[in-house]
């Protein structure tokens, strides 16, 4: 028993199968560095308030430091008899200076030693999250630079729509994950306060200083409410979400890629090293990086689910129901920073399908100038819906005769509508079509190069 933190009161060793069941540092480890960093600050916090001797405080940090660098390096050994990364520390610390390390825990609960480091992990990969998402960012902006005059059929419901740049599409993605990277920067902030000195959930009658400890850690701010900091999880939640939206983006820039990279659209290439071939069709190159990211949303957004159904009946303070918040937390977090390096890399190479597969992906359907077209009538005086009931029995008309509207006789559009004339058939451009498009946020060249500029020159900030 003399290993475990809160073995005193018992006589018996617990059934083996429970203990196993019920240890934790299979997973906890990975909080090895903020667990010992956190005790670092505890004890040079109850150093200076004189709550424990100084020559035991000194003794403690040193015997830290040499585990910290253990640990930096993979080569911290954890006792077999450890059932989390607390009672970890704390038993290699002990067989490194003896009796002292028992002062380690003056003033502290694993409640809030837990919650510290979870909120310290937190932060870390949150910024560690941002700094890949901008990483994203600016292999989809590169790339919007490099193809910014090629131009491609916009979708709505997967149907043709109107003709757009390739470029505008691709920064799309780039303004869904800054609205990620917000969210994520919340995250950090709503993490960055400190729960250490709150205890089991009541607080301690030791004069500490938390604010001190505080500033050693890099937190912004201590906890208020020790019943509320050794039971709030909402900061993981928060986590959570922030990376299930960014995977929900990531999976429709998946869907997105895989679409237009298909025979039938032909309208791109994708990278030979983030595909597969097929183990009995030999032409087969399959986008299975893209498949695989797609598929990967589904565990981020089971991990939330299974937090929130763990949190949601459970009463104040800590119960131990709340251990079973890491490996979901964790497995997110691991899960997001392959998806933004991979798919970034992915966004690299991708290209242009060889023959101007993206003009060809047109397949001459002129309906793409349907809006064009409606928008020419009413530059010529009609109201818009009568301009749109006209070019609709123009789209039905040519459809029934198989004939293009671009090939279609003036007379034809004369019988349609008197404001016709020969000038209608410079409206079958492409390029026309998307330079004409001079709203803001829209896809004229001149919009979009501007965008371009503006995100590069952003994303070139380190603070952006």
């Amino acid at each position: 028993m003399d290993k475990k933190l809160w073995g005193g009161r018992f006589t018996k060793e617990q059934d083996d199968r429970f203990w196993k069941f019920q240890c934790s540092i299979g997973y906890d480890k990975e909080l090895a560095l903020y667990d010992i960093q956190g005790s670092m600050a505890h004890v040079k916090m109850l150093s200076k308030c004189g709550i424990i001797p100084r020559d035991n405080a000194r003794s403690i940090l040193k015997g830290l430091k040499r585990i910290q660098a253990q640990a930096q390096s993979g080569v911290f050994s954890i006792d077999k008899g450890a059932e989390d990364i607390h009672s970890a520390v704390y038993i290699a610390l002990k067989a490194d200076i003896g009796p002292a390390a028992d002062y380690m825990h003056t003033a502290r609960s694993r409640n809030d030693q837990v919650c510290l480091d979870m909120r310290m992990y937190v932060k870390d990969k949150a910024c560690l999250l941002i700094d890949l998402v901008k990483g994203l960012q600016l292999a989809l902006a590169l790339s919007a630079k490099k193809y910014q005059d090629i131009i491609m059929p916009g979708l709505t419901h997967t149907q043709h729509a109107m003709p757009v740049l390739l470029a505008h599409q691709l920064l799309a993605y780039v303004e869904m994950l800054q609205r990620d990277k917000a969210r994520l920067e919340a995250v950090y902030a709503i993490a960055d306060e400190m729960p250490l000195g709150s205890c089991a959930m009541a607080g301690t009658s030791f004069k500490i200083d938390r604010q001190y400890a505080a500033r050693l850690l890099g937190f912004s701010r201590i906890s208020h409410n020790s019943i509320d900091a050794v039971s709030d999880r909402d900061f993981i939640l928060d986590m959570l979400y922030a990376i299930i939206l960014l995977f929900m983006h990531i999976s429709r820039f998946c869907e997105d890629m895989i679409l237009l990279s298909t025979e039938e659209f032909g309208l791109l290439n994708m990278p030979e090293q983030y595909c597969t071939g097929s183990s009995i069709m030999p032409q087969k190159k399959n986008p299975d990086a893209l498949e695989l990211l797609r598929g990967s949303s589904a565990q981020a957004y089971a991990n939330l689910h299974s937090v929130m159904v763990l949190m949601k009946g459970l009463p104040l303070s800590y119960n131990r129901d709340m251990q079973l918040d890491k490996e979901p937390l964790f497995g997110s977090v691991r899960q997001a920073e392959d998806a933004l390096i991979i798919a970034a890399g992915v966004i690299k190479g991708i290209k242009p399908a060889k023959g101007h597969g993206l003009r060809q992906g047109f397949g001459g359907d002129d309906c793409l100038y349907a809006l064009d077209m409606a928008e020419y009538l009413v530059k010529k005086g009609l109201a818009f819906k009568q301009a749109h009931d006209i070019i609709g029995r123009i789209v039905a008309c040519c459809i029934d005769s198989g004939i293009k509207m671009s090939c279609l006789p003036m007379e034809k559009y004369r019988q349609m509508s008197d404001k016709f004339d020969k000038d209608i058939y410079k409206i079958f451009c492409l390029k026309r079509s998307v330079a004409s498009k001079i709203s803001a946020g829209g896809t004229s060249p001149e919009l979009v190069r501007g965008q371009i500029g503006k995100w590069l020159k952003r994303l070139s900030n380190r603070r952006a």
